[in-house]
């Protein structure tokens, strides 16, 4: 009896994505879920990434009840980590801004939040600024992504 092994581009393929990534988000108050939906989306569009491998939200302790966040944390079935401005201030990040610094005393929350998330020092994606292009969104989002180490021991 011969039997064939079928020809491996009708193979079924396999796709493990470890969730690894944690995306630190910045936004004005009152941004809808739909704009940050889509501001990730693009994001990892943009960078080949997979949005399987999202382990988390992470922000500044003051937007803990932003709506549009917690509704994307639940849509998604995502922790959402809160950091302090004490806790963001101290860390080093490549795009600091005097502006949000002035108004929620840290220099950065989306890229300071995903790199104390991950716990790591270097982010994936530094941050993008995102503003609706339709009036029926609202506020504008910052978003960057960092990626905890994985231990291969």
């Amino acid at each position: 009896m011969t039997s064939k092994l079928p020809h491996s581009s009708s193979l079924l393929q396999i796709h493990w994505h470890p969730r690894v990534l944690w995306i630190g988000i910045g936004c004005e108050r009152g941004t809808s879920e739909q704009l940050i939906e889509m501001a990730i989306q693009q994001v990892f569009k943009e960078h080949q990434i997979a949005e399987n491998a999202i382990a988390g939200i992470a922000t500044i302790d003051k937007k803990s009840d932003e709506v549009g966040l917690v509704e994307l944390c639940q849509k998604r079935n995502l922790p959402l980590k809160t950091f302090s401005s004490d806790i963001l201030s101290k860390i080093s990040v490549p795009n600091p801004s005097q502006v949000v610094e002035q108004e929620v005393g840290t220099a950065s929350v989306a890229e300071a939040a995903a790199l104390c998330a991950a716990q790591c020092q270097t982010l994936l994606i530094a941050k993008q600024i995102f503003k609706p292009s339709s009036p029926s969104l609202q506020g504008a989002v910052t978003i960057a992504v960092a990626q905890t180490p994985i231990d291969n021991g």
